[in-house]
């Protein structure tokens, strides 16, 4: 609604840039990312970003660009911490976390503990998928009509 309140035919609203995407902190993002925290700035830092874009700000270019390299700068921290808290209490690792690295925090757990149950052997036995069992069934009746 407010993008079409804000567009260039009916400029009846302006956007007003929120603080935790105007320079200064653009410029502590693209100083170390790693240490800022994304939670306390917005939890949903990227999404909120990523909708900002959408308004032909000035800005506009350069908020996608930090919201890039903070996401590029963090990406390794996250994937990282996640493969090495495996059974240990988790919500200090996270409380810093937007919602998007939440999610990829908790992706790479997942992995890896499926990877550990694969490598212990505890997981199931592969079975043939049901696609391919209606594939083949399809076949043989076809080859069946021939």
């Amino acid at each position: 609604m407010a993008r079409a309140l804000c567009s260039r035919k009916r400029h009846i609203v302006s956007v007003e840039m929120p603080k935790q995407y105007r320079e200064g902190y653009r410029e502590i993002l693209s100083a170390d990312a790693s240490v800022v925290d994304l939670h306390k700035l917005g939890p949903i830092f990227y999404s909120f970003g990523s909708q900002l874009l959408n308004f032909e700000h000035p800005e506009g270019t350069d908020i996608a660009k930090c919201l890039l390299k903070t996401f590029q700068s963090r990406f390794r921290k996250i994937m990282d911490s996640s493969q090495n808290a495996l059974n240990e209490d988790n919500s200090q690792l996270t409380e810093r976390l937007d919602e998007t690295e939440k999610v990829l925090f908790c992706a790479g757990q997942k992995g890896l503990n499926n990877f550990l149950r694969w490598e212990k052997r505890e997981t199931e036995k592969l079975v043939m998928s049901a696609m391919v069992q209606n594939h083949r069934k399809r076949k043989r009746a076809i080859m069946e009509r021939s």
